[in-house]
């Protein structure tokens, strides 16, 4: 597995878990397919600028703080703003238009989102198609994305 991928594996763990310690990250990248010594999860650690922080329970805990991860969302977070030009509904699916060459970036920044009604997304060159898992709630999904538009 590449570096960049095992990172961004990482950041997702700890975003999303509470990790206490690089044993228990260990095991949490095993359980994705990804052996990595613990030499190499500490220089990962150092390098995404992942901290050690008190939680409520007065444990320590991973937390992502500073990250080129957050900057990466805060980029695609702009190009999607910019990009998009139409969110509407065709049919059983949420069309969203974007300029040309941005559909791939702006279906990225939607899945890392994490919006609950996406069934399924497929982008084009300037074109994204989402499938709602549930079709009644469509409409709120399509007010949902052009809330991240504004």
């Amino acid at each position: 597995m590449k570096k960049y991928t095992r990172q961004r594996l990482i950041l997702d763990i700890i975003q999303n878990n509470e990790v206490k310690t690089q044993s228990q990250l260990s095991e949490m990248l095993r359980d994705h397919g990804v052996n990595a010594t613990q030499a190499t999860i500490s220089r990962d650690i150092k390098e995404l600028r992942i901290s050690k922080v008190q939680a409520d329970d007065y444990e320590y805990k991973y937390t992502v703080v500073d990250t080129v991860y957050d900057t990466l969302n805060e980029r695609m977070e702009k190009i999607f703003k910019e990009s998009v030009l139409s969110v509407e509904k065709s049919a059983q699916l949420c069309v969203i238009k974007t300029i040309s060459y941005c559909a791939t970036v702006c279906g990225q920044y939607i899945t890392n989102s994490k919006l609950k009604n996406i069934g399924g997304i497929v982008t084009g060159i300037d074109t994204i198609f989402i499938t709602p898992k549930d079709f009644e709630k469509l409409d709120e999904l399509i007010e949902d994305i052009r809330g991240m538009v504004r």
